[in-house]
């Protein structure tokens, strides 16, 4: 499902079912004790807090990252991760050299609105976000008009691909719920680039 004419200046794409529940339901078991997850401290507000979910930066030595003021160095790949990255890598006709790893244990783990638009990720990146779990509300804005906004339900197995412009010109989120939900793993693959490859490094 496409949403061009909701998200002027961006490349959604939304796969419903992309992993069939089968796939979904092993690697998620997989994941739970293969990950070593962690509850990173982010910088918010000019203070360190704990981030409201357990997470886990995985990728080739190289895939450095920097986000909220805190570096991550990752983690090995664990073998239940390599095939996905291959068949993501064929789909999207695109090179994946990390993965973040959310776990959002029920309705009260949440991500606040913000932009993937670190300087290592590029100018145009492609993000492939895969869900598994429980169905939690996807919230995409627009950065310089926050009326102009769309929701997405991310299922079971469900694939997002966020291309092209969709950084610089939207913010996403995935709200706190009141409503009794199960646990939701996503997973977003980035391609991250070493610094002599930055074209146009910028903050966020």
């Amino acid at each position: 499902m496409l949403f061009p004419t909701q998200l002027p200046d961006a490349e959604i794409h939304h796969l419903p079912g992309w992993l069939p529940p089968a796939e979904a339901d092993a690697l998620r078991l997989a994941l739970l004790t293969a990950v070593p997850w962690d509850v990173h401290r982010i910088r918010m507000f000019g203070r360190w807090v704990d981030s409201p979910r357990l997470s886990c930066w995985i990728g080739d030595p190289e895939a450095k990252y920097r986000y909220s003021g805190a570096d991550f160095v990752p983690q090995p790949w664990p073998p239940s991760l390599l095939p996905l990255r291959e068949r993501l890598h064929q789909a999207c006709a695109a090179p994946f050299n990390s993965v973040l790893i959310n776990r959002y244990r029920d309705g009260s783990d949440s991500m606040g609105w913000h932009s993937d638009d670190e300087p290592e990720l590029g100018d145009r990146p492609l993000i492939a976000s895969l869900s598994l779990g429980a169905s939690r509300r996807f919230l995409l804005r627009r950065r310089d008009d926050h009326s102009r906004r769309t929701e997405i339900m991310l299922g079971h197995g469900d694939l997002l691909l966020m291309g092209g412009d969709t950084q610089r010109f939207y913010q996403h989120a995935l709200p706190k719920t009141a409503r009794p939900t199960g646990e939701r793993i996503n997973l977003t693959f980035r391609q991250i680039h070493a610094p002599a490859a930055r074209s146009h490094p910028a903050g966020r």
